[in-house]
């Protein structure tokens, strides 16, 4: 905004992501592996390039141009394509199969790109913040709402920034740092199931799907065929960002959520034991606007110290999902001093179980606890970089609080491949 005499920049706050989803052998589609550890579960809908996707609200059939189109359906060679022309922006195509033996992750990669009228442009699924929301809440909204389908977030991707009246250009290279900016931020995501969305439900809130006129078509397309159709070259430098990503394996990544407990009565003032002691009413305000974040990643199993303070932490989330606590007995905090050893391998069984179930797991536990934990994880780490987002000093991480691991296999075990800071907007 612009006043008393002196230009202050202006910076609108947005977020988005890459959809994607992974082709099988035999061509369908495994978009659902982030909700089953084998095959799109049945209740999964039909996103397939020749599914309608969304005829109800006004949006174009959902399949794969091959080649970009003018507004007119005027195509690159000069021909005419009516169903363009008519609004359609795209054509059937077929899936991309890879080889039988050593498959390239890229050639079994489709991403979901949306048409917007206004701009008469493809790009990625993104939106504004809203008021008292975070980049991550905004990216699974704004995706939702621009494909029709619930989504969880995986590793981030990065961020872009360009001035607003570039808005809808090809080209967004303005080096001009004094004008008002649109700032977006960018995370990997994939489809999940309509069972997983309704038990998010309650903790993440309402999504309502774009009306026709903001999208009006969206294309599962593969990853050298996006680069093709995207019309902004800022959504190219997002798209060689994911590029890189899947050759790291986060195609393939899993995530673990490690949360710290809510604020907690002090002990000197506690008169009754230390497992009982209970989080503050402040404690629970952050707790609770906790949740809504961690909905952002679909976790479907819920782990936690059974002392009080780590279940209340959870408690409503639990509540809300409708999924149960699992107790973790040996990551209290009498148990891990007596034996770290015995909390470690407890927490590595969770990375081996969520690896294994291709499921998100959200764990609670004491901040001694996670000291311990983050000495073993850092040797984990793909890179000198993660290891120091693992912070070496108590109290590790604020109350109420969450770092995401993105966690892949590999022949010398699991390596982490992203690690994403978590903490709630209370207001």
């Amino acid at each position: 905004m612009r006043g008393m005499g002196s230009n202050v920049r202006h910076i609108v706050e947005a977020a988005g992501g890459i959809l994607y989803r992974i082709i099988d052998e035999d061509g369908s589609d495994d978009a659902g592996s982030a909700a089953s550890p084998a095959n799109v579960p049945s209740d999964y809908p039909d996103i397939s390039p020749n599914a309608d996707a969304g005829a109800s609200e006004g949006i174009g059939e959902s399949s794969r141009p091959e080649e970009p189109t003018a507004a007119d359906g005027t195509t690159a060679d000069g021909t005419k394509n009516d169903d363009a022309a008519a609004g359609k922006h795209s054509r059937k195509s077929k899936h991309h199969r890879p080889p039988v033996d050593q498959p390239d992750i890229l050639d079994r990669i489709e991403v979901c790109i949306v048409h917007r009228p206004k701009y008469d442009d493809w790009s990625w699924p993104k939106g504004k913040l809203e008021l008292n929301e975070s980049h991550r809440h905004a990216a699974v909204r704004e995706i939702g709402e621009e494909t029709g389908l619930s989504v969880q977030l995986g590793p981030y991707l990065g961020e872009v920034e360009y001035p607003l009246s570039e808005e809808g250009r090809k080209t967004r290279r303005s080096t001009d740092r004094s004008l008002d900016t649109k700032h977006i931020l960018y995370w990997m995501a994939q489809p999940i199931s309509p069972t997983d969305a309704e038990h998010l439900i309650d903790a993440f809130g309402p999504v309502h799907r774009a009306d026709v006129g903001e999208i009006d078509d969206i294309i599962w397309v593969s990853v050298i065929e996006a680069r093709k159709i995207l019309s902004h070259s800022t959504d190219k430098d997002i798209l060689a960002l994911f590029v890189d990503r899947l050759q790291e394996g986060a195609a393939e990544a899993q995530n673990i959520l490690i949360v710290r407990h809510a604020k907690a009565e002090a002990r000197k003032t506690w008169k009754g034991t230390d497992a009982n002691r209970p989080i503050t009413p402040r404690g629970a305000a952050a707790a609770y606007a906790l949740n809504r974040e961690l909905a952002c990643y679909n976790p479907t199993r819920l782990a936690t110290s059974p002392w009080i303070r780590c279940q209340e932490t959870l408690h409503v989330l639990s509540w809300q999902t409708d999924r149960p606590m699992h107790h973790l007995d040996a990551l209290t905090e009498d148990a891990f001093a007596e034996n770290p050893d015995r909390a470690w391998q407890c927490f590595l069984e969770e990375i081996r179980h969520t690896l294994a179930g291709r499921k998100t797991t959200a764990i609670c536990m004491h901040r001694p606890v996670i000291g311990g934990i983050f000495e073993h994880l850092r040797d984990l780490c793909a890179s000198g970089a993660l290891t120091k987002r693992l912070i070496a000093k108590s109290p590790y991480m604020p109350t109420a609080t969450a770092v995401a691991l993105f966690v892949v296999d590999s022949p010398q075990g699991p390596r982490i491949i992203d690690i994403q800071k978590v903490a709630p907007l209370v207001y």
